[in-house]
């Protein structure tokens, strides 16, 4: 069959889904559903079109032609679903607490070990405050003498406020991924993170303790720990699930079960970026505040976790059917 021939035996149908492309380009609801479905047959038999084109006629115009007609198509096709408002608030209702309780195992075990580490460290800290300086990572021994003097570090000035709260969302993001992606490592820097923030948050505690302003040292971070430590503990839990996906991979290859993983790990992390603003915000403008009464900000921690720890359990719950 010459080009010519070809053409116009086929260029009825090549019209057609042209046509239905030009409608269908920003939104394929405007299509019936008639036209849907003739628009999947005419763009399965043009890449049918487009192989007999390559084979018989590589170098000729109708060629150049069917190949921009099915990577049009295919485009319009297989696009990606908009971001559009009902799909985000699908997954703040539904997805995110849903993706929490999945990974709930793993979370629980970033908890466990951090909570483990904090212990040891509170208890060797508060027994005898020396073991501070061996005990507790070097990027916080400055704040020992402070606490031996029997004050907090943890006032800032009101007209620095702005600046810190931006300074400590930045902050906590970054160790969220950290610890999130950590754990294509298996696992072993995630858990690592867990034990060395453990250690800080138990070894201050501790030695606060010791010297008399432990209580003054929670009631400056129950306001906003409540969240940061949740989102620490389950940024932990998916780098934790990646470093099994590696390690217990089951039935599927490693690459695939990391991938999988990855997906409802990289959905958890999403879900807590804006918790951890949330937080930043708290700790740069109210948990320093030394207007506000103590009472408030427990409160303020307290209600902010129970809200929270509500969302991630109840949430996105399938109805029992009758």
């Amino acid at each position: 069959m010459r080009t010519e021939q070809f053409f116009q035996s086929r260029q009825t149908d090549w019209k057609t889904l042209t046509e239905l492309l030009e409608r269908g380009q920003r939104d394929l609801s405007r299509l019936s559903p008639d036209e849907v479905e003739t628009l999947g047959r005419l763009y399965r038999a043009a890449t049918s079109d487009l192989a007999v084109a390559q084979r018989d006629y590589p170098n000729q115009r109708v060629t150049a032609y069917l190949n921009q007609l099915v990577a049009r198509a295919h485009a319009v096709i297989y696009r990606s679903e908009p971001l559009a408002l009902g799909r985000l608030w699908r997954f703040v209702t539904t997805g995110f607490p849903r993706a929490y309780r999945e990974t709930l195992v793993f979370t629980g075990a970033a908890a466990l070990v951090f909570i483990i580490s904090a212990l040891i460290a509170g208890i060797g800290t508060a027994w005898e405050p020396t073991s501070a300086r061996w005990l507790l990572p070097a990027e916080v021994q400055h704040l020992i003498p402070t606490i031996e003097d029997r004050e907090l570090w943890a006032k800032i000035p009101v007209n620095e406020r702005p600046y810190a709260s931006s300074f400590i969302m930045q902050n906590n993001i970054q160790v969220a991924f950290l610890a999130f992606a950590s754990g294509a490592l298996a696992g072993l820097p995630t858990l690592w993170l867990m034990v060395m923030n453990g250690l800080i948050l138990g070894g201050l505690t501790g030695l606060t303790a010791h010297y008399g302003i432990g209580w003054e040292l929670w009631t400056f971070v129950i306001g906003h720990g409540v969240i940061e430590l949740s989102v620490i503990f389950v940024a932990g839990g998916a780098g934790l699930k990646l470093g099994w996906a590696i390690l217990q991979p089951g039935l599927l290859r490693r690459r695939d079960a990391l991938a999988l993983a990855a997906r409802q790990a990289v959905r958890l992390i999403i879900g807590c970026v804006p918790l951890l603003v949330g937080a930043g915000l708290i700790e740069g403008f109210i948990s320093p505040a030394e207007n506000i009464p103590w009472f408030v900000k427990w409160s303020v921690g307290l209600g902010t976790g129970a809200v929270l720890y509500g969302y991630w359990l109840l949430a996105g719950r399938d109805k029992p059917r009758r």
